[in-house]
């Protein structure tokens, strides 16, 4: 009888632990909105004004497939320097999911990052930019949209340089982006 208990028991650590699931970009999102180490905003596709900006087909499409951006900055102080280390860890464990297909990886003056995405490569639904600076923090973009493709991410990257876009409406996290 207690080697069925035993056994009974074992299995049901095993499963629990089996069931453990590793936490979603998503989730993370969502548990650190009201951080007071983080700035996160929800901006609209239309807040880029492409709509005056003389476009290719190709960069239209690929304004036309973006539906928002969801932006995630943790600014790094001399108070929070440990926060930072255990929050960019943990994106970076986030971000290891297989799910998460590598575009390019990032390396400038400003630091280090990666340009993922989720989805099928011709019909993508999330772009991810991940940016981090031993001085300055990070910041996490989530680029959705419907039916993208990786080519998708170079025309929205000519499109917004063509753009009169300036950062309005970016407040404190447009201050960060910028250094």
């Amino acid at each position: 009888m207690k080697k069925i208990i035993k056994s009974t028991l074992l299995l049901a650590v095993i499963l629990l632990g089996s069931c453990a699931s590793q936490q979603s970009l998503q989730e993370y999102y969502i548990d650190n909105q009201e951080n007071p180490n983080f700035i996160s905003l929800d901006i609209p596709a239309s807040i880029l004004k492409m709509e005056v900006a003389e476009l290719t087909d190709g960069q239209q499409a690929a304004v036309n497939s973006l539906k928002k951006f969801n932006l995630l900055a943790f600014k790094k102080t001399d108070k929070n320097s440990s926060d930072f280390k255990i929050e960019k860890a943990r994106v970076k464990e986030i971000l290891k999911n297989d799910d998460f297909v590598e575009l390019m990886k990032i390396n400038s003056r400003y630091g280090k990052g990666v340009v993922k995405y989720l989805g099928d490569e011709n019909a993508i639904d999330e772009v991810i930019i991940y940016g981090a600076s031993e001085e300055q923090g990070f910041a996490l973009v989530r680029v959705l949209g419907k039916d993208m493709n990786p080519a998708h991410i170079v025309q929205l990257m000519q499109a917004i340089q063509k753009s009169d876009y300036n950062g309005e409406g970016l407040g404190e996290i447009g201050k960060f982006l910028k250094g």
